[in-house]
């Protein structure tokens, strides 16, 4: 798929497209570990339309088209917990060795 063809194409659809470009990759990888050869063309072909796809993304979240992509919010939100809890396991402990 061509590059201006996935400029066309709102952020949303785009990460639809992404995420089962993802999928199938993983699919084709597996078959292809079990011996089925065939799909090593396909599969070239689709690594580097998700990397275009990836690559259009890129340049809509910087001209600021959205906000951060859902997987990024993600990601900072279970960072957040993880120091959190990390945070509030060392009050315990320094609780348990004051007492």
């Amino acid at each position: 798929m061509k590059a201006e063809k996935l400029r066309g194409i709102d952020v949303g659809e785009l990460e639809r497209q992404s995420q089962d470009a993802q999928e199938q990759l993983f699919r084709l990888r597996f078959q292809m570990g079990m011996g089925q050869h065939e799909g090593l063309k396909k599969y070239r072909g689709l690594r580097k339309d998700r990397a275009r796809m990836l690559t259009v993304l890129k340049e809509k979240y910087a001209a600021g088209e959205t906000a951060k992509p859902a997987a990024e919010e993600q990601k900072t939100e279970k960072k957040r917990r993880w120091r959190l809890g990390l945070r509030n396991a060392r009050k315990r402990n320094e609780q348990k060795t004051s007492a």
